[in-house]
């Protein structure tokens, strides 16, 4: 039966939700170049989107699978609008910086110039690249960047799984120069914080090694307190932190 595809149970888990304009509040000491160094990064989101589109133009899972397949990509590349926005947002409250945004541009250039199949770009790039920036931006973050992360969380967790099906459908594989290019990424992030620190959310080494094992693993045991979200309560914000959902 088509309901029982793995790519429409996990359309059934998708949520509708609007992204709002928010207010800066107090980022935690430390932790404000990594955060406008992880914002600067929304520039990668339209790309996953678009990576997801040129992969509907080749090779993806064929027979009983092929259209649940295509429904559920078609929602992801969607979601990736909706993340660009809420990100813009937030970018908008805490305002942005020149150097950060010109050189996450290169970043995205890499990105884009890697010569890859866009599903397994868009699963590294979602596991470990973005599922450390969301619990950077939950730890560092403010009120609106909490909330913010935990919206798109849930939208990264269904994509990831989605991309990690096709690529294992279409026999995919990491390889040595995805990995470096996620390094550097992570590096260039993580660049202002100590290595060790008492603050474990403000050691490099700590968000290196979540990354390091969400690409080689699929995990990261270091972030399993994130699997308790947080619920903002209405007194704690305005009501321009909170998200509008269907």
């Amino acid at each position: 039966m088509a309901e029982a595809t793995p790519y429409l149970h996990l359309l059934k888990r998708k949520r509708t939700w609007t992204p709002v304009s928010v207010d800066a509040g107090q980022l935690l000491p430390g932790g404000e170049d990594v955060i406008k160094r992880a914002l600067a990064l929304r520039c990668l989101e339209i790309p996953v989107g678009d990576f997801i589109n040129d992969a509907m133009t080749g090779d993806l899972p064929s027979g009983s699978e092929a259209e649940g397949c295509k429904q559920l990509l078609i929602s992801n590349i969607h979601d990736e609008d909706n993340h660009d926005q809420a990100l813009d947002f937030a970018a908008t409250a805490h305002g942005v910086s020149p150097k950060a945004e010109a050189e996450a541009q290169k970043i995205k250039a890499a990105w884009i110039g890697l010569d890859r199949h866009p599903i397994l770009k868009a699963l590294v790039l979602e596991r470990s690249v973005f599922f450390v920036l969301l619990p950077i931006f939950r730890f560092l973050g403010d009120t609106g960047l909490r909330t913010t992360s935990a919206d798109i969380s849930r939208d990264e967790q269904v994509h990831v799984c989605t991309n990690a099906v096709v690529s294992e459908a279409l026999g995919l594989k990491q390889d040595p120069e995805m990995d470096r290019l996620r390094l550097n990424t992570m590096a260039w992030v993580l660049q202002s914080l100590k290595g060790n620190a008492p603050n474990r959310h403000l050691s490099s080494n700590f968000w290196m090694e979540c990354s390091n094992n969400l690409y080689s693993r699929g995990k990261a045991p270091e972030l399993s307190d994130t699997r308790a979200s947080r619920q903002i309560a209405f007194f704690e914000c305005s009501n321009v932190n909170l998200p509008q959902y269907a």
